[in-house]
């Protein structure tokens, strides 16, 4: 047994133990909860600046979209089965999708949009990274993916977020401040 498969079995296993834990795994892992966390971000993202949200969240929606392809054609390159399909004895929590899994989409996009996110505002990395790491464990556990599938997207997402978000710094329009009025000069338009 090699470890990769050794670390899937010791995740996997702990499947069945809880329904509590399943359900958990299994809302935590779905597609349509992830546009949960987007919508409050992009709120949050909104609120803090009206301008760098606009210009932001459709460079990091076109990078999920770019990266997420990637990542299908890596599956497809690589052609690795998923463990639910080369494993007979797992414990499979849900259908068990397309036959190949190499790398996680899943991890893909989460940590692309943690990255971005954290290079442009590296205080919500407390947030957002813990929530990929759940999202990445909950895909081994329920039976999707091998952890190095998880990996393998953590580090193709982060790098490729990280790397979006810093050329976007450095384009210095975006991130411009308006200028806030000099103390002296409120002083002397006060005494007016």
């Amino acid at each position: 047994m090699s470890w990769d498969e050794s670390f899937f079995r010791a995740i996997n296993n702990l499947a069945g133990q809880s329904d509590v834990f399943d359900w958990f795994a299994l809302t935590i892992s779905s597609p349509s909860l992830l546009w949960a966390p987007g919508f409050i971000l992009g709120g949050y993202w909104l609120w803090l600046s009206r301008r760098e949200m606009l210009i932001g969240a459709p460079l990091l929606g076109g990078l999920i979209g770019l990266v997420d392809f990637i990542g299908a054609r890596l599956k497809d390159w690589v052609a690795r089965p998923r463990p639910c399909m080369a494993l007979s004895d797992i414990h499979q929590i849900e259908a068990c999708g397309k036959v190949f899994g190499f790398p996680s989409n899943h991890a893909i996009n989460t940590a692309a949009a943690a990255a971005f996110l954290h290079v442009l505002y590296p205080r919500s990395g407390w947030v957002s990274w813990p929530l990929v790491g759940v999202i990445g464990l909950a895909r081994v556990f329920i039976g999707a993916h091998y952890v190095t599938d998880v990996a393998a997207g953590w580090l193709i997402g982060g790098l490729s977020g990280a790397a979006l978000a810093w050329v976007l710094l450095q384009w210095p329009t975006f991130r411009q401040r308006v200028p806030s009025p000099d103390v002296s000069t409120q002083a002397n338009n006060s005494s007016l």
